[in-house]
């Protein structure tokens, strides 16, 4: 047997992790690769060599530097349900669909449990909210002192319309009431009852029947349209800038038509105005049932709820109001 058979001795290696190479390779650093282009990689299995041979021990002052430092095993990271990736590799608050607008988020849409809590809980709150105004509509249609109460004591009415404009404002630009709790539901109780008098003064000025001819249509116009929205492909939330000037060209005819009504009353232009805004307003009904839904371009945030009942409550309320002036205009 030739000398080159048996292994080296530790005094011949000058790097006890790598024996040396033929070929006149330069030696390698004792921890992995580190030259030009190798990345650094601690976690490599030992190599032959590495340790002393049988007989040889080392000075246990030495610094053991042949030896590598243990690294313990890079274990994959875990998953956990409520992770925002999922075991498939995508995002369980959204797959990159379309980011929504004025505020809104259809991130918490993908759970369906989430989503029929919401909108229970939306139309919930805007149950109690109607149920309030019906109430006071009856109460000034059919008690005839407080009918003619309201009807004489005009003041109280824009005083509600102030207290209607502010905290309308309120909820819908400010955030941080519209979620805080219980703040939230103190404005939207403050809401209400401002717009149940403003409603309840208005019917006042006309009859029981048309009152209650009102109340009939807007009914059935609510019913028809919700069950449109949960039943049509038709994505009324991807046209919002249409919607914008809607409601722009809505709010300017209603300050032109105020004005020409006070000076001189014409009543087939106070039943034009009425139909517009009654059709308008049905527009905005479907719009914003299709946010509350969700599953389309935009949706509400479940955090939104006192904001969606605010909005649905105001769309069937306006949607009433301009019923019965079109109806009593009629007459």
């Amino acid at each position: 047997m030739s000398r080159s058979d048996f292994p080296p001795n530790y005094e011949e290696t000058s790097n006890p992790l790598y024996p040396p190479q033929g070929g006149g390779y330069p030696q390698p650093p004792p921890y992995g690769f580190s030259g030009p282009g190798y990345p650094q990689q601690p976690g490599m299995f030992p190599q032959p060599g590495m340790f002393p041979q049988p007989g040889m021990h080392p000075n246990p002052n030495m610094p053991m530097g042949g030896l590598p430092p243990m690294i313990p095993p890079v274990m994959p990271p875990m998953i956990s349900p409520n992770d925002p990736l999922n075991q498939d590799g995508h995002n369980s608050y959204g797959d990159g669909k379309n980011e929504d607008t004025e505020g809104f988020a259809d991130s918490s849409w993908n759970d369906k449990s989430v989503r029929h809590a919401f909108i229970r809980k939306v139309y919930l709150i805007m149950s109690a909210q109607l149920l309030v105004t019906v109430a006071f509509v009856a109460v000034f249609t059919f008690c005839m002192p407080v009918k003619a109460f309201v009807i004489k004591n005009s003041a109280v009415y824009w005083v509600s319309y102030g207290v209607f404009f502010v905290t309308y404002f309120v909820l819908v630009c400010c955030e941080g009431p519209r979620r805080r709790y219980p703040w939230n539901i103190i404005l939207l109780a403050v809401f209400t009852l401002a717009m149940s008098y403003m409603t309840g003064t208005i019917s006042s000025y006309y009859d029981t029947k048309s009152v209650f001819l009102a109340l009939g249509i807007t009914a059935l116009v609510c019913i028809v349209v919700t069950v449109f929205c949960f039943q049509t492909k038709v994505d009324f939330t991807s046209c919002g800038g249409l919607f914008c000037v809607l409601g722009i060209v809505l709010f300017i005819t209603g300050i032109i038509t105020a004005v020409v009504l006070s000076f001189k009353y014409i009543p087939w232009l106070h039943m034009l105005y009425a139909a517009i805004a009654a059709v308008v307003f049905t527009l905005f009904l479907a719009y914003d049932t299709q946010l509350i839904i969700g599953n389309r371009k935009h949706s509400i945030s479940p955090e939104e709820y006192v904001y969606g009942a605010l909005k649905l409550y105001t769309d069937v309320v306006n949607i009433f109001l301009n019923i019965l002036q079109l109806i009593g205009a009629s007459k």
